[in-house]
């Protein structure tokens, strides 16, 4: 038990460490960085794989935190605690496994959210804006035929068979791409009500928060937690007109709360952090009627990702057979439609905190966690700020003085485009308003500059990350196809069914046999039998 509790311990207490203050003068020299690259070779050399059973797995997807999104998330995050940022690392940055995801759809160079999260959790890619269905489907047209054989089952679904708990938190709805992705199976993500499903195809597929709550493994899960209670039939703050309600009178959270009198239906953090652990089987958090509030913005009335993921994780943690959890901080990429740069970034220490909050309750023995991105955005960095510049700030290079001032984190395109455009000059050269002029750039809803208008910027398809740590984490390396976690995690945590470490002779007796066995029990025909097995399998 030391050795996790060490790495958990050395992965947090690392975090910003050498780092330098904002407005040092002293940079590093030369036998500053030899120190540390040997400090670095030293750390790796010092890593073993962890070559177990995963009892418990966490997949946290950060929605659209692409690789620019994490190099400024780590620089903002770092400068908001005082120090020049470039040198922070992300807690999970600090995991020893690395790899790169290739996000395209079946059809789609650049992909969305319900896509690549069903290739995430299903092991199988898909079409673009389709859930739970395999490329063999069309999106916005319903076949019952063609969705009966090209449904697809997940990790969810695995786990279940499995024995073990399963559950998920988010910042979005509970009924968003993401989520869905884990247990329903549409042609349109965006039908999450009844009301959003087309007149013809009401008969073909039941809407997404109906599948959650009437079909497994949605009916299964022991933790959900989010928003979109307009989509479940209950009220919990005023209604998004931007997103479906329901309008079949049902109230899937208080036919839940009916069906389970030992588990919690919570709309608060008060509640949601009082909740007797010891007593509860369940746990149904719905905190607002459609998305949380961006983090910089919420009441004390809304739990933390960090909150959430601590309770899921006090829970699930029950189940001797160990757990599947899925974490969403899903506000990244809401914010990144809207050119919120700051609010984007905001939400990736959001992402963070809460895998800080898992690493502290968990042993890294036997927990696999994997932190990753669905997509990415089309977002970038710009140069040349001098070392240690604010990264919502200016990018010129102080030698080009004759260079308007432009801002380090900009868009390819989106809604800041109307933002920063000058329509009050009959001058052709003055097409932006000038940056530095704006007064609403301390506004938590300041848009950055957009290259081309869109009303929504658009996803970007280049790869994304993928951080691991805990039980054959090693095999997240190189460059894969991003359906290839599912199977990672399958063959990791040793669903039932999969190919898997535990399907040799040694692995199913320790797994099945030895951990069936009561610990009391000193019986000396069993302990002759468990040595007999042993130099069996050894010999053979």
């Amino acid at each position: 038990m030391k050795r996790p509790i060490v790495l958990v311990c050395t992965l947090l207490g690392l975090l910003g460490s050498d780092a330098l203050p904002q407005d040092t003068k002293a940079y590093e020299d030369m036998s500053f960085w030899l120190k540390a690259g040997q400090e670095n070779l030293q750390k790796n050399l010092g890593y073993r794989n962890v070559e177990k059973r995963a009892k418990n797995v966490i997949i946290f997807i950060g929605d659209g935190m692409g690789m620019s999104t994490i190099t400024a998330g780590r620089i903002f995050k770092g400068q908001s605690k005082g120090t020049t940022g470039e040198e922070y690392k992300l807690a999970f940055e600090m995991f020893p496994n690395t790899g790169f995801a290739k996000t395209y759809n079946t059809d789609k160079q650049v992909p969305d959210s319900a896509a690549t999260a069903t290739a995430i959790f299903s092991g199988s890619k898909c079409r673009y804006k389709v859930i739970g269905l395999d490329t063999r489907s069309e999106y916005n047209h319903c076949d019952e035929a063609i969705n009966r054989v090209t449904k697809l089952t997940t990790i969810a679904d695995w786990a279940q068979e499995t024995g073990m708990s399963t559950g998920f938190v988010t910042t979005t709805r509970i009924t968003h791409a993401t989520p869905a992705a884990l247990y329903a199976h549409t042609n349109n993500r965006d039908w999450e009500c009844d009301t959003s499903i087309p007149d013809q195809y009401k008969g073909c597929v039941k809407d997404i928060a109906s599948q959650l709550f009437e079909n497994a493994p949605g009916s299964n899960f022991e933790v959900m937690m989010g928003g979109g209670g307009q989509h479940l039939g209950l009220e919990v703050g005023p209604l998004d007109p931007d997103t479906c309600v329901r309008g079949d009178g049902k109230n899937l959270a208080a036919t839940w709360a009916e069906n389970n009198p030992e588990g919690r239906l919570v709309t608060n953090a008060e509640d949601l952090m009082s909740i007797d652990i010891a007593n509860t089987t369940k746990i149904l958090g719905v905190f607002n009627c459609s998305h949380l509030p961006y983090h910089q913005l919420m009441t004390k009335e809304t739990p933390s990702l960090a909150n959430m993921t601590t309770q899921a994780v006090k829970l699930l943690r029950k189940n001797q057979n160990g757990f599947l959890l899925m974490v969403e901080s899903g506000k990244i990429d809401i914010a990144h439609h809207k050119n919120y740069a700051k609010l984007a970034l905001r939400e990736v220490s959001e992402l963070e905190d809460a895998v800080q909050a898992a690493l502290v309750q968990l042993n890294l023995d036997e927990t696999l966690i994997i932190v990753t991105a669905d997509h990415s955005h089309a977002f970038t960095m710009n140069g040349y700020p001098l070392r240690g510049n604010e990264i919502l700030g200016f990018a010129n290079d102080p030698t080009r003085p004759e260079i308007l001032p432009y801002e380090t984190l900009t868009y390819a395109n989106g809604p800041g485009f109307v933002h920063h455009r000058r329509n009050d000059s009959n001058n052709v050269n003055e097409t932006w308003i000038p940056v530095e002029q704006d007064k609403t750039r301390d506004d938590p809803f300041y848009m950055h500059m957009a290259g081309m208008y869109l009303k929504d910027e658009t996803h970007g398809g280049e790869d994304v990350g993928v951080y691991s740590i805990g039980p054959y984490s090693h095999l997240i390396r190189g460059t894969f196809e991003q359906n290839y976690i599912a199977h990672v995690v399958a063959y990791a945590a040793c669903f039932k069914d999969w190919p898997s470490h535990c399907n040799n002779a040694y692995s199913r007796y320790f797994y099945e046999v030895a951990n069936s066995v009561n610990p009391s029990t000193n019986s000396p025909f069993l302990l002759l039998s468990t040595i007999v097995v042993l130099w069996m399998v050894v010999k053979f």
